[in-house]
């Protein structure tokens, strides 16, 4: 639909000062209703970025579904662009960088699909027990052939959900209503919170060998892709059954059609795939019994569709109107002229808590963030989201955002302590922050804070102090302050083609321990660490990505 304006009563010779919406993506009729109270609403659908960069210039807000490619080209085109909407959870089409760089809110709509996802993993779940779409198709084709599709009931079956987020959470609370088992594997949520839902907590490779069914809740990220591959296969019973309705990637589509053909699992239901739309040459289409495909329908109901253009629309309302938006993912909620003041401070504090979490490593239970000297002064809250946001995000890539970081560490049982302390005085005029984690790897904390030209340094790791910018690959040790250690790496790293940018080494006394920092030109090689821990007076080596 090209040129549509959603209208409306309102004089046309308002409509010159009133603000102008594009909406590049179908969007139920609610939706637009709402923005054409406030604003000109263009329907413009099908374009390309560069068609997209050519009209954004004259446009005040962008809202649009996954259709749409928002790139930093449209971005910088979009002069007068102050948000931009995204009716639905993800903004992986959206390049957030470049508009947080703008100074434009991107929103999204983080809980409008939570019920839609979670009840069309359960229907998976059933069909592919009661083997529904096959009878279906038999019936329908005139056959009645009921000893073929004699099902399975999920009634004292144990279902295994990896992790155990809003979706997964409901997935868990509607099994347990229908008597099934659970196990639940998500290493950044308690054990009493899984308790709560009714779920044991455990190890993957314990849920894999359990499980009679598998339903997955989890982002594709470096740690989780091809999660479901040969080997994790070979772990499960013979009737294992798996469902997919979270993010495609996860689960290695060849190894997973190996198996169902060879029978070594009970078969699947997959609602999401490596490359969407499906390949033609899958070896998923090849298969016919205990295979259920569908084409990414998990937020494809009237009601989520409804509740995300609502939620949306409503934000961009408000954003046009002067008042914050509720469900930012670049911003926590706040007025532009305090988040221009605390835009540095959250970058520092995402930046420490994504460090952390993988100094930390492990199952954390509690964050201390901690402001010192003139940051004590500063409004504290959205530091302490940036610092959750940072936190899980190894763990929750995109789905955690500065309006749903709260929610999510609260619902995997991380209990949060803020302290100020004004009286601190060091080398930094804007104050410093650290953070500190305890979980099952002890207590581990890391401190920074802004130079005059807002740029970050990392201060301090547990308790040995550091002086060195973060950098996107990193190496940190452990090790006994003697003579020899800093050339062995050097000398070793060297072998392995990896080139040091900076080094920087923390002891609190003379041949004491020490921490040594180095930032790299690229990621470590495949077992170069272990070659690390083997050198004489090093005890720990682990690589940070930021």
């Amino acid at each position: 639909m090209i040129g549509r304006i959603c209208g409306s009563s309102i004089p046309v010779a308002r409509w010159l000062t009133m603000p102008k919406v594009l909406v590049s993506d179908p969007i139920d009729q609610v939706g637009l209703d709402i923005l054409s109270q406030v604003a000109q609403v263009d329907v413009k659908t099908g374009l390309s970025p560069s068609e997209l960069a050519q009209i954004i210039g004259e446009y005040d807000a962008l809202m649009l579904r996954s259709g749409t490619r928002v790139t930093a080209e449209v971005i910088e085109a979009g002069q007068k662009l102050r948000i931009i909407g995204r009716a639905g959870v993800g903004v992986d089409n959206v390049d957030v960088p470049a508009a947080t760089r703008r100074g434009i809110v991107v929103v999204n709509s983080p809980e409008g699909n939570t019920i839609a996802a979670a009840e069309h993993t359960l229907a998976m779940m059933l069909s592919l027990s009661r083997h529904i779409p096959d009878a279906n198709a038999s019936t329908k084709s005139g056959g009645w052939d009921r000893k073929s599709f004699v099902g399975t009931e999920v009634y004292k079956k144990t279902l295994g959900v990896v992790g155990l987020g809003k979706i997964g959470s409901h997935v868990a609370t509607v099994a347990k209503a229908m008597g099934m088992k659970l196990l639940a594997y998500d290493p950044f949520i308690s054990a009493e919170r899984a308790e709560q839902i009714g779920a044991r907590l455990v190890e993957l490779d314990i849920l894999f060998q359990e499980a009679d069914y598998i339903t997955l809740h989890i982002p594709k990220t470096p740690e989780t892709a091809n999660l479901i591959n040969a080997e994790t296969l070979a772990k499960m019973k013979p009737t294992t059954r798996i469902i997919n309705c979270a993010r495609g990637g996860v689960i290695n589509e060849q190894a997973l059609a190996d198996a169902i053909a060879a029978g070594k699992i009970g078969g699947a239901a997959l609602d999401v795939y490596d490359q969407e739309p499906l390949q033609a040459d899958s070896p998923l289409r090849a298969l016919g019994k205990n295979l259920i495909l569908t084409p990414h329908l998990g937020a494809s109901t009237t009601e989520a569709q409804v509740n995300v253009a609502v939620d949306v629309a409503e934000q961009i309302r408000d954003v046009l109107l002067g008042l914050p938006a509720r469900s930012a993912v670049n911003i926590p909620g706040l007025y532009p002229d305090i988040l221009e003041k605390l835009r540095p401070y959250l970058q520092l504090a995402e930046t420490l808590g994504n460090l952390l979490s993988q100094v930390a490593g492990g199952r954390l239970e509690q964050l201390t963030v901690r402001l010192q000297g003139e940051l004590a002064a500063q409004q504290s809250q959205p530091i302490v989201v940036a610092a959750l946001k940072g936190l899980l995000t190894q763990a929750l890539r995109e789905r955690v955002n500065y309006v749903n970081a709260m929610i999510e560490a609260k619902e995997r049982g991380i209990r949060i302590i803020e302290t100020r302390d004004e009286s601190v005085r060091d080398d930094y005029a804007g104050g410093s922050l650290q953070l500190v984690a305890t979980g099952s790897n002890g207590e581990h904390r890391v401190m920074g804070a802004l130079l005059g030209d807002g740029e970050i340094r990392i201060t301090n790791v547990d308790e040995f102090p550091v002086n060195v910018p973060p950098s996107r690959y990193m190496l940190f040790t452990r090790h006994r302050d003697m003579p020899g250690i800093i050339g062995k790496i050097g000398s070793l790293l060297g072998s392995f083609n990896v080139n040091i940018a900076s080094m920087q080494v923390g002891r609190r006394i003379v041949r004491g321990d020490a921490v040594m920092v180095l930032s790299l030109d690229d990621p470590l090689p495949e077992g170069i660490l272990a070659e690390i821990t083997k050198v004489a007076g090093i005890s720990d080596a682990y690589t940070v990505v930021l």
